[in-house]
């Protein structure tokens, strides 16, 4: 089995409804996204995935993200975008682009600082 990883970054806002405590009121992180993605066979130049593919494909998603309040996007969950909703969020959009029969999004780590984060991923 053989793991590629990619890492992205994008801004944006958001607040969490229901929390006692700073993160009640809109705030904004510079998130990083860490997607890794497992191929059981080379392809016939020794490529697991291509990773100009993965970037474009992740990027395309992370556009839809970057410079938001994410309580705006009705799209990630309810009732808030938690880092581990944003997480399951990019790796259902990016696994439908990229997954095929030897190669597969593996999990999706998004972090909101350097110190915190949440991974995402299926068994």
């Amino acid at each position: 089995m053989f793991e590629v990883d990619i890492r992205r970054d994008f801004s944006a806002a958001h607040r969490l409804k229901g929390y006692k405590g700073n993160c009640a009121s809109l705030h904004g992180h510079n998130w990083t996204v860490t997607v890794t993605v497992r191929s059981e066979k080379l392809d016939k130049i020794g490529i697991a995935v291509d990773f100009r593919k993965l970037k474009t494909e992740l990027d395309a998603v992370l556009a839809k993200l970057d410079h938001s309040n994410l309580n705006d996007l009705h799209i990630i969950c309810s009732p808030n975008p938690t880092s581990e909703c944003l997480a399951k969020f990019i790796y259902d959009r990016l696994s439908a682009k990229i997954n095929a029969r030897h190669v597969k999004v593996a999990k999706v780590r998004i972090s909101e600082s350097k110190d915190t984060g949440a991974t995402y991923y299926e068994t």
